[in-house]
């Protein structure tokens, strides 16, 4: 996978917000090939590791949060400064 990307912060508190929330959302991301994929589950934690942004989801799926594409109505292009 490519260098990690650091997100806008805004975008970032606003997955915090999901995760304490525990509400399910649509989740648009790019795997490591490109390809979009999308979940609709709960964003049960966001966390750093390794220099890079991580969130769970309640499938058991990690995304690094330079994958997300969109989260419910929120796209994380529309946030980038």
């Amino acid at each position: 996978m490519h260098t990690y990307q650091p997100i806008s912060c805004d975008f970032h508190d606003l997955l915090e917000v999901h995760a304490t929330r525990r509400q399910p959302a649509a989740i648009q991301f790019r795997d490591a090939d490109g390809a979009l994929h999308t979940r609709h589950a709960v964003i049960t934690d966001v966390f750093a590791k390794d220099g890079a942004d991580y969130l769970t989801l309640s499938s058991g799926e990690t995304l690094r949060l330079d994958q997300l594409v969109r989260v419910d109505q929120a796209r994380l292009a529309d946030w980038r400064g």
